[in-house]
Formats: structure tokens, C-alpha cells, sequence
């Protein structure tokens, strides 16, 4: 998964149980991704009942996309405590109760309450879990297995929207709400398969005072398996960190935080306001509302190719490259389609622009996996949507201002287009330049993983730091920017001591 920290014995199975960890992640990401989007079919009719405005009924959709990227941190702490599979499995529970008690009420700040905050908290418990195992439990495959989980957006949305207004023109909006409910129950099936992988060290013991320690995140106790335990006295075991915050002061993870902040003000901005560009341009309303299933098809082709061509041998190394490619092309896409007024022109764009934000789609968690390693991920994906909440927070809404404000979509396009364009450059030109540093800082016991790592191991009662190696053929890119080596297969004798810090 990356470094970090000593292997599993046996490293991930990629493969196995593994592909139904994959299908689970796969119906989890849907129903995150598509589920904010396709609650919109219900507005018109929530707008009749309540007597609210557009905007005012928007905020349900808002609330819960807020909850599900801002609450990434308390997410990646329940993880570190409890395990992926409880808390998968309290997210469908919340998501279910959310939308089965936003059927029964009265006015739009019980909906908020329901709808917005529950089932959008339960949405986030679920989804961010489901990419830790998912990392579990493929390495090789690794790429190719986030493009495939990731195809569950597009899809999902292609599904929920339509069946949500059939839902609506049987049901009601009351009763839609009640079956959309029961619906996401589905998604505490996903969290009962999320075991842990099978492994040598995965068999968990208990000390004298029958406490756990060490556990990798995701490995709780309440998974009912978890890392091999540290035989350290609780005097000397070392405490287990909920947040770890150290990663911020990771390079590599800099460079992606920055990089996805600037991609997150401009990558949603054109989907958003495609359609009504489309009916200003003079397009019929059928027509334009078809542009989006045209990027909707192209993404679900798009995200499981461009993870299988990221697993390629030559080209996994250069992963944060293909990265930046991909954001540089979706903000050129946006650049050279500002001036488009003919329907031709309109679909050339959505189908490069549903091809670049594919591969974005496919790559930003594999490059996130590579960046960090397995034993950080939890928490750096956690700041991560904290900061892509901000983000998102302020692009597509100041966006929309400035369409009011100056009845205008070119400038629009311009302005969403250079962000994420500027984000493309910027990861590339800093990777490089880290590469470079990483190159030229001499490996030695100085380094900061090293100590932190032998901070551990003197914790646990080990006199020496652990032993660092060179690693060839690793094909992971971004672990060369944080400058780690890779702690060497310890002894038989010190298995045991370690494998508390395995992932």
C-alpha cells in the first residue's frame, strides 16, 4: 500500500474476497455520489407542499453533500476506534432512518434536520470506510479497483434519478422518500462484507488486562478480527492516534491537498450549469437535459478504463502525472468550450469533459493511497474532504452569483476552467519538484518517518531503530516525495512486536 510501516505477512489478497469488497464499494460510492444529486427530482413537489422557494428546498441536497465531505475527520476517528464494518454498518442505519423520518415531516427545517444531517452523516460513514478496505485489500490491482468502485457515480446516478420520479409520480413525494429509505438499508449489506483481509498477523490476542493495541485502522475489535497484538506491557505500548495530523506535515500530502482544493472551486462548476448554458444558447429543453446523459455515459466508461491503464507497469510509477493530465485536460476542455453556442459543439464538449472528469475520478484516491500509504489514509482522506468541503462550498455557489450577477456562462467557463487547470499544473510542477528534493536529501536516520518510526519502536520496548532498505521496482510514485524507506521483513523473533503497526 505504500510506506509506513511493516507489511502483512502475506500482503493484500488482491483478489478473493477482495472483488466482493470491491462490489460493496462499488454500490457505496453510487449511492454517495448519486444519491445528494438525484434527491432533486422530489423539489418541485417539496417546493408545492411547503411553500418554499428553489433555493430554500436546494438546501436539503446542499446539507447532506456538506455532511458527507465535512465530516471526514470524525469519520476516519470512528474508523481508527471501531473498525470499518461497525461503522458501515451505523452509516446505512443513519442513512435509512434519515429519509424514512424526512417522509413524515412537517416543515422544510425537519427535512434539513432528517433528510440533510442524518442521512448525509450516514452517507459519509459509509463511504470513506469503504475505500480503506478497499485499499486492504488490493495493491496490485490496486488502480483498477479504485476505477471500478468509482464507476459506481455515474451509474448510480443514471439509475437513482429516474427511478426517484417514478417514485415520485406513484408514491409521492412522502411515500418516494419512505422506499429511498428502505433502499439504503442496502448499504449496511456492503458494511456486513467488509471483513478484514486474511493474514498470518490478522489473528488478534489480548494482553493480561484483556485490552487491544495497535490495532491498524479499520482493524478494530468490533471487526471481530484485527492486527496481532503487541506483547508491550500497558506501560510501555504506545497510544493509538485517532487523527493522526502528522500527515500534513507529509509533502506529498500537501501537494494534494492544495491540488485538490483548486480542483474542487472549478471540476463541478460546468456540470452544474451545463444544462441552463445549453437552453440560453437556444437548445430544446430535451435536448440540453440529454447533455448530461451523454457525460454520465462517457464517465462510466471512462473511470474502470483509466484505472486499468493506471495499473500498467510503465505507467503505475507515473500515476500523480496522469493526474495532472487529466485535471489539465478537463480545465482546457472548459476553456476551449466556453464560446460553444451550437448543439454539435456542446456535445464534442461533454464527451471530453465526461472523459477527463472520469479519469479524475478514477485516479485522485489511488494517487491519495500512494501518497500516504495504508497505515495514514484514514485520516489523510478525512482532511482531505474537509478541505474539498470548503472548496465545494465555494466554487459552484459563487459561481452561480456571478451567472446572476452578470448573465453571462463564458466568463463562468473561464474562470472554472483555469482552476482546475492551475490545479493540473501545479501537481505536476510540484511532484517534480519534490522528486527532485527527495533525490537530493541524503536517506539516513534523519529523515522524519524513520524517527517517528523508531520513537515507536523504543515505545514498544525495542533499544534500536527499525532497519531501512531500499525497496526496487516500487511502484508506487508518490512515496518517493515523502522520502520513506521501507522497513526491511523483520525476524521471526520480532514479528510479534510489529505487527501491531502492520495495515
Amino acid at each position: 500500500m505504500g510506506a509506513g510501516g511493516p507489511r502483512r505477512g502475506e500482503g493484500p489478497p488482491d483478489g478473493g474476497w477482495g472483488w466482493v469488497v470491491l462490489g460493496a464499494c462499488f454500490v457505496v460510492t453510487g449511492f454517495a455520489y448519486g444519491f445528494p444529486k438525484a434527491v432533486s427530482v422530489f423539489f418541485r413537489a417539496l417546493m408545492r407542499d411547503f411553500g418554499a422557494g428553489y433555493s430554500d428546498t436546494a438546501w436539503v441536497s446542499s446539507i447532506m453533500l456538506a455532511m458527507l465531505y465535512g465530516t471526514g475527520p470524525v469519520s476516519s476517528i470512528l474508523v481508527t476506534r471501531f473498525g470499518c464494518r461497525p461503522v458501515m454498518l451505523a452509516g446505512g442505519l443513519l442513512a435509512s432512518a434519515g429519509m424514512i423520518l424526512a417522509s413524515f415531516a412537517t416543515r422544510l427545517l425537519e427535512l434539513y434536520l432528517t433528510a440533510g444531517v442524518l442521512t448525509g452523516l450516514g452517507l459519509a460513514l459509509n463511504f470513506q470506510p469503504s475505500l480503506i478496505m478497499l485499499g486492504l485489500y488490493f495493491e496490485r490491482r490496486r488502480p483498477l479497483a479504485n476505477g471500478l468502485a468509482a464507476a459506481g457515480s455515474p451509474v448510480f446516478l443514471s439509475a437513482l434519478s429516474p427511478l426517484g420520479q417514478q417514485l415520485l409520480e406513484r408514491f409521492g413525494w412522502r411515500g418516494g422518500f419512505l422506499l429511498l429509505g428502505g433502499l439504503l438499508l442496502h448499504c449496511c449489506a456492503c458494511g456486513a462484507v467488509m471483513r478484514p483481509p486474511p493474514g498470518p498477523s490478522l489473528r488478534p490476542r489480548r494482553d493480561s488486562a484483556g485490552d487491544r493495541s495497535g490495532d491498524a485502522p479499520g482493524e478494530a475489535e468490533a471487526d471481530g478480527a484485527g492486527p496481532q497484538l503487541s506483547e508491550a506491557t500497558p506501560r510501555t505500548r504506545p497510544r493509538r492516534r485517532l487523527l493522526d495530523l502528522a500527515v500534513c506535515t507529509d509533502r506529498a500530502f500537501a501537494v494534494y491537498a492544495v491540488t485538490k482544493f483548486l480542483m474542487a472551486l472549478g471540476l463541478f462548476v460546468p456540470a452544474i450549469l451545463l444544462v441552463n448554458y445549453a437552453k440560453d444558447a437556444g437548445v430544446p429543453d430535451t435536448d440540453a437535459a440529454f447533455l448530461l446523459s451523454i457525460v454520465g455515459f462517457v464517465d462510466i466508461v471512462a473511470r474502470p478504463a483509466c484505472g486499468a491503464l493506471a495499473g500498467l507497469t510503465r505507467l503505475r510509477p507515473h500515476v500523480p502525472y496522469l493526474f495532472s493530465l487529466a485535471l489539465l485536460a478537463n480545465g482546457l476542455t472548459d476553456l476551449s468550450s466556453a464560446r460553444a453556442r451550437s448543439y454539435g459543439a456542446l456535445v464534442a464538449f461533454c464527451i471530453a469533459f465526461g472523459l477527463s472528469y472520469g479519469m479524475v475520478g478514477a485516479l485522485q484516491f489511488e494517487v491519495l493511497m500512494a501518497a500516504v500509504g495504508a497505515s495514514r489514509f484514514p485520516s489523510a482522506l478525512g482532511l482531505v474532504l474537509l478541505l474539498e468541503a470548503v472548496a465545494v462550498l465555494i466554487g459552484p455557489p459563487s459561481a452561480g452569483r456571478l451567472v446572476d450577477a452578470l448573465k453571462n456562462y463564458e466568463i463562468i467557463f473561464y474562470l472554472a476552467g483555469s482552476e482546475v487547470a492551475l490545479a493540473g499544473v501545479f501537481m505536476a510542477v510540484a511532484t517534480n519538484c519534490c522528486l527532485r528534493c527527495a533525490k537530493a536529501a541524503p536517506a539516513g536516520p534523519g529523515t522524519e518517518d524513520r524517527a517517528s518510526d523508531t520513537e515507536d519502536a523504543e515505545a514498544e520496548g525495542d533499544s534500536e531503530p527499525l532497519p531501512v532498505a531500499e525497496e526496487p521496482g516500487n511502484l508506487e510514485a508518490l512515496e518517493v516525495l515523502s522520502a520513506r524507506g521501507k522497513p526491511t521483513e523483520p525476524e521471526p523473533e520480532a514479528r510479534p512486536r510489529l505487527a501491531a503497526k502492520s495495515v
